[in-house]
């Protein structure tokens, strides 16, 4: 699976509202520091504020923030033991979390969406180095294939939405 050309040109991030929906978890604070040197203003929300399993509440609180690019780093994660215990909740969250925030960044006319994949999307015996062509070219591991799947669902509804939208 070949992911579409992006444009080469830089998105400035100068004097936008930048949102990092997941700016507690490992990947979300190391963008929130990095983007701490950009001049931007930095848009995080606490999930006892905000539900990303809801859609309308993302809809509302992003058409009120009005961000104009959105790193989507929120996720459930966890190790071996929880992918193997919640399955249901894995692939139910993250499915909900990344479809309700790329809808709502389409809807409210986000200027730039960064959805983060996983090394986990890949097959468990992909060759060494990795290459985008062996996205969906195996089987997944399956201790973590509910989170694989809703990563791999999330990078194929950014796709969609850039070729219709």
């Amino acid at each position: 699976m070949k992911m579409p050309d992006a444009k080469t040109e830089l998105y400035s991030l100068k004097s936008k509202r930048v949102w990092v929906a997941g700016h507690r978890g490992m990947v979300g604070s190391a963008l929130v520091r990095r983007l701490e040197s950009e001049d931007c203003e930095i848009l995080c929300v606490e999930r006892e504020v905000l539900d990303l399993c809801n859609q309308d509440a993302v809809n509302t609180w992003m058409g009120k923030e009005k961000p104009d690019a959105v790193f989507l780093a929120a996720a459930t994660v966890g190790g071996i033991h929880a992918n193997r215990s919640r399955p249901a909740d894995f692939i139910y969250n993250n499915l909900s979390i990344e479809t309700n925030i790329i809808h709502a960044a389409w809807k409210n006319d986000v200027g730039k969406l960064m959805f983060l994949g996983s090394s986990c999307i890949y097959p468990r015996l992909a060759p060494q180095p990795m290459r985008e062509e062996d996205l969906m070219g195996g089987p997944l591991e399956p201790t973590n294939q509910w989170y694989a799947i809703a990563k791999i669902a999330g990078i194929l509804h950014v796709q969609a939405v850039r070729r219709q939208y």
